[in-house]
């Protein structure tokens, strides 16, 4: 009772503010949990049209074969690569009213409603084989297009709510246990409809439940979507242009980019199984099972309950990557056990309860995996780049043109064709059981190997995300927009490292002898101020351990790497801002000459070939385009096409060729002129770094206002 008496004060404190620490609100992370739901509840419907056997719709329903959906699948992934690097490029060149990804997610609903809902309404009865295998083709394409904008959308805007990784863990964790609840609700009402009307492997059956469901969802994410925030650490000068190549450029280098990624494309068998329920169902027992599996996927999603609410305790506990080995390895066992039971629906649909319990996990830990690696990358680079991990990861797609024939050929080697009524046969369907499963095991190690070479630490994370706020707060100061909160935030992380704050120990026996006291409220009042203290030694102690990357940070300039950047900087900015580097050969093979026998040394090296190349991009592009015809970067073009009054569709579309015009241009001046605005950038840095004494001064008189 006290428990929740202090659960409830906690949330009416900080409902409309936020906890000292954290920036979003309680009343901020319901919302985010509304909008997810409308997320879910609109996403389940346009991923039921998808390209593989184990969908019901275009498998069983419209009778199209496995080996056709996945070379549908190649091809269709194939002519969505240009819109993938669109798509990475927008995202991270583009800030609109209300932020980077919420304006995208509140134009797709309603062309996503509108093609789901037309798609199951089409006569694909009336029409022969090949003709609904390109009508299919061709309506998943127009769909994916708003899919992927809104999915990437939404993904994107998770890794954002908050710049405190703990906090995100706990804001994801309570507003998927909220939005969680669409799954569960469509996972109970369309199989329960589908027995009791056509079944899951008629169209009539989507043809009923689409139109509502659709309008449901819709009208969800357009009242939520607008009370969302993004909280992304950025100087005030706001986004800075980022051209596909260069972007692709520098997440190459992003090792963990690499890590991520190939464990999804090592482990594509992991999810094999994942069939194995709603065909037993439907198909064992001659179909008379079919009308209970909705109760079995309401029951099974329930404990997605249980470890959304564990996640941001077991990730800080055991740390994202323990959390996530632990993770796969009880997967490969649970798979194991499902080897010996899949036979019996209830032990089926008890390994499916706690495969779904240890999956879930992975809803929480894995955005945020994803979030901490671009926080070092925008630490590592300079940049902020989200959207343009996407088109590196293309890599995956043309991997999966391979490995996504790899169960289509299994289901057909072992029966499974453009007929979906073999699944009523026992042996048949074991057998493809079997194998399934045995994928999967295979899969689920795979996909654990290279999460052993992951080594971001939540310590050194915190580590990163201080120095963006340090980093921000000296840019802005040196363009005169500092504001107080930033200003507290970034000194009182100063301040702590340059006092060699140490750790203190965490004494629980304060707690254990408050616990012992007989008196209901004083207990009480004890007991909450002993678990309050040892909070703080605990926050207190997490602050310490990244402290050492904010002295590196601090100190950075003084040391042997920094000085040889200013030395060659210095040297490029005085040859101007449009310069031909015909010299970056010579100026690449002395860098190579550089000692490389420390690790510092080695450092210094590979920075001054860094640089050597960029100026060999910058020369090879001012050759090709002339300082003649360069364009200069100005504001006030752009906004004058888009201010145009048209009289003609003519002329709507020739200021479009002159706005792509213009784009391309600035594009190609930025990049020819990056090696010298790279040069300034580090000067000034160095030059806001050497005012702390003034940003200090500040600092006091901030806090003595706030005092």
């Amino acid at each position: 009772m006290n428990f929740l008496k202090s659960l409830l004060g906690t949330v009416k404190q900080n409902w409309n503010e936020p906890s000292p620490g954290n920036y979003i609100p309680y009343k901020e992370v319901v919302n985010i949990g509304a909008a997810g739901f409308g997320v879910h509840w609109a996403s389940l419907l346009a991923a039921t049209i998808g390209l593989d056997a184990s969908n019901f719709l275009v498998g069983a329903s419209i009778g199209l074969q496995p080996l056709h959906l996945s070379i549908m699948l190649i091809v269709a992934n194939l002519a969505g690569m240009p819109m993938a690097f669109f798509r990475g490029w927008f995202f991270d060149n583009h800030k609109m009213p209300g932020g980077k990804f919420i304006p995208i997610m509140l134009r797709t609903p309603i062309p996503i409603a509108v093609i789901s809902t037309l798609f199951v309404w089409l006569p694909f009865e009336n029409w022969g084989y090949w003709t609904k295998v390109v009508v299919v083709w061709c309506m998943y394409m127009i769909l994916q297009f708003f899919v992927c904008l809104y999915n990437e959308g939404w993904a994107f805007f998770q890794q954002v709510v908050s710049p405190n990784a703990q906090e995100r863990a706990h804001v994801m964790s309570i507003s998927q246990i909220i939005y969680s609840l669409a799954p569960t609700i469509t996972g109970f009402i369309i199989p329960t409809i589908a027995g009791l009307t056509f079944g899951l492997n008629n169209i009539w059956t989507y043809r009923i439940i689409y139109p509502p469901f659709a309008v449901i969802g819709v009208v969800i994410l357009l009242i939520f979507f607008p009370k969302l925030n993004e909280r992304i650490i950025l100087p005030k000068r706001g986004v800075e242009y980022v051209s596909i190549i260069d972007g692709i450029r520098e997440v190459a280098k992003n090792k963990y980019f690499w890590i991520i990624n190939s464990a999804g494309w090592v482990g594509f068998l992991e999810s094999a199984y994942g069939v194995i329920l709603s065909w037993s169902f439907v198909y064992a027992f001659n179909g008379e099972k079919q009308a209970y599996l909705g109760i079995a996927n309401t029951i099974i999603s329930n404990a997605a309950l249980w470890s959304m609410a564990l996640a941001p305790f077991m990730m800080n506990l055991l740390g994202k990557r323990n959390l996530l080995i632990a993770h796969n390895a009880i997967n490969v066992v649970l798979l194991l056990l499902l080897m010996l039971c899949y036979k019996n629906l209830i032990l089926v649909c008890v390994i499916f309860y706690l495969n779904t319990f240890i999956n879930t996990f992975q809803n929480i830990y894995f955005p945020n995996i994803h979030a901490d690696m671009r926080d070092y990358h925008q630490w590592k680079t300079g940049v902020r780049v989200d959207g343009l991990f996407g088109p590196l990861g293309l890599i995956g797609t043309f991997l999966g043109f391979g490995t996504g024939l790899v169960l289509p050929t299994i289901y057909e080697y072992m029966g499974l064709k453009d007929n979906y009524d073999v699944l009523y046969n026992d042996e048949m369907r074991n057998g493809l059981f079997d194998v399934l499963i045995i994928a999967s095991i295979i899969g689920a190690i795979l996909n654990l190997i290279p999460y052993l070479f992951y080594d971001l630490t939540e310590q050194k994370h915190r580590g990163y995300v201080n120095v963006l706020k340090i980093r921000a707060m000296f840019e802005d100061y040196g363009n005169n927009e500092l504001d107080n909160e930033l200003l507290i935030e970034a000194m009182g992380i100063i301040n702590a490292a340059r006092n060699n704050l140490q750790k203190v120990p965490v004494d629980k026996s304060q707690l254990k002898a408050a616990k012992k006291i007989k008196d209901k409220d004083e207990k009480a009042a004890l007991v909450e101020k002993a678990r309050a203290e040892i909070r703080e030694a605990k926050r207190h102690n997490k602050m310490i351990s990244s402290l050492p990357i904010v002295v590196e940070e601090l100190n950075k300039f003084n040391t042997s790497r920094y000085q040889a950047q200013l030395e060659s900087a210095a040297r490029t900015l005085s040859l101007g801002e449009v310069y031909l580097y015909s010299d970056w050969k010579e100026e690449k093979l002395a860098a190579k000459r550089l000692s490389k026998a420390t690790r510092q040394e080695r450092i210094i090296r590979a920075d001054a070939i860094k640089a050597a190349m960029e100026k060999k991009r910058s020369f090879k592009l001012l050759k090709k385009y002339g300082e003649e015809n360069l364009t200069v970067p100005d504001n006030r073009i752009p906004e004058e096409i888009k201010s145009r009054a048209f009289n003609s569709e003519r002329e709507r579309r020739e200021a479009k060729r002159e706005l792509k015009a213009y784009t391309k241009a600035v594009s190609v001046y930025r990049r020819i002129t990056k090696p010298y605005y790279d040069a300034k950038n580090l000067i000034i840095q160095e030059k806001n770094y050497n005012r702390l004494d003034e940003i200090e001064a500040l600092y006091e008189k901030a806090v003595s206002a706030e005092l």
